[in-house]
């Protein structure tokens, strides 16, 4: 009895051009379904409304952000939570290297208004040039 045959296979062709197809297609939807962030947040926040906020827009240097959040630690530099003497310090070290930087505050509505103004005041202590507040426009 004779279980194989003898002949010979040729060698298989590899269609270069479905799988090009294929890669282009994984491609294009890796592409559209990532989100392009400029600053994610670990901290959730609800940020004031206010009619006179403006857009973002300039040159200069990306300014330095501070998160006041409603829970314990309060302030946040660079998503580390941090107390107000490492803030002024952290502040006064970075305008040393960087005389125009600024320094954007990004505070919760519920947040305690007195952890606010400490921060303002450490950014005040290290001359900060020009500190912002991140607020969202009031919906239409």
């Amino acid at each position: 009895m004779r279980f194989q045959s003898n002949k010979r296979r040729g060698t298989p062709s590899i269609i270069i051009v479905s799988l090009i197809d294929v890669l282009m297609v994984v491609l294009i939807f890796l592409v559209v379904s990532t989100t392009f962030r400029e600053h994610q947040l670990t901290i959730k926040l609800v940020l004031p409304e206010s009619k006179q906020g403006s857009k973002k827009g300039g040159s200069g240097p990306a300014p330095i952000i501070v998160v006041v959040s409603k829970e314990k630690p309060h302030i946040h530099l660079d998503s580390k939570p941090v107390t107000h003497q490492q803030l002024e310090q952290e502040l006064t070290k970075r305008v040393a290297a960087s005389p125009q930087i600024s320094l954007r505050i990004e505070a919760d509505t519920d947040s305690p208004y007195g952890e606010i103004i400490r921060v303002w005041d450490a950014a005040k202590t290290a001359k900060v040039a020009h500190i912002e507040s991140k607020v969202r426009q009031p919906a239409p």
